[in-house]
């Protein structure tokens, strides 16, 4: 058997992907470790789950970062390597010229946060960055520095609906309020856009008359719980990437 996957994982809250990620490892449906996992929020129960399961945890608060930036004044905090103009040209999750001192802020505001968060994660040994969860946008300066090789995708989501449908925060919620019958979930790359890098995967489910926005949720997770593993296992084997 050849040498196992190195995985990150990144969350932000319950972490119910981190664990099914962790009992795939364990079974033995996934030739991986999990090396870490991080979250952008103190106290959630993921990280339970991760110390657990005996992986090493850290926290990275963005909400007190981007505060202390608005608050404290950023720009004497920005990483040495950080070009708003660079980063503008390549992001694609914002008009930026709607509102340009907003997208600035934003931008400069990410980026310290993720720099942060970068010193924490590159201190590990890694080859995929699993989002189990992780509800924070990454901008390119944080992508830039995970993908390092060109045309290698190393960062791994999973979506609560059928890409190229309903991308945002709420893919169940969309998909219960527009009237569909199907309803899924899907992972994919992460690339510079919201929910728009390549597709690895796709699991579907039935949307009865009588669910409910809770029912599609529950059906929605039992999918998730099993496509995530599923999806890494391909990385792992070399199917992908």
């Amino acid at each position: 058997m050849g040498e196992r996957l190195k995985v990150g994982t990144l969350i932000s809250g319950g972490g119910t992907n981190l664990q099914a990620i962790i009992d795939a490892c364990a079974a033995g449906k996934i030739d991986a470790d999990i090396t870490f996992t991080g979250s952008d929020v103190p106290g959630v129960k993921g990280l339970e789950r991760a110390k657990t399961a005996g992986i090493d945890t850290f926290v990275v608060d963005y909400a007190d970062i981007i505060r202390s930036c608005r608050d404290e004044g950023l720009d004497d905090r920005l990483p040495g390597d950080f070009s708003l103009r660079e980063i503008q040209a390549k992001q694609q999750l914002m008009d930026a010229g709607k509102d340009p001192q907003k997208a600035a802020f934003f931008l400069k505001s990410r980026a310290v946060a993720e720099r942060a968060l970068l010193d924490k994660i590159l201190s590990y040994d890694m080859d995929l960055l699993v989002l189990a969860g992780f509800m924070r946008v990454l901008t390119p300066y944080f992508i830039d520095r995970i993908n390092t090789a060109p045309g290698k995708h190393r960062i791994m989501n999973i979506h609560p609906a059928l890409l190229p449908a309903f991308p945002g925060t709420d893919g169940y919620g969309d998909t219960f309020r527009y009237g569909c019958k199907i309803g899924g979930c899907t992972v994919h790359f992460i690339d510079y856009g919201e929910d728009t890098g390549p597709i690895i995967g796709q699991k579907a489910f039935e949307i009865l008359d009588t669910d409910t926005l809770d029912d599609i949720k529950r059906k929605g997770l039992e999918q998730e719980w099993a496509l995530y593993p599923a999806c890494i296992q391909k990385f792992a084997a070399g199917d992908i990437g």
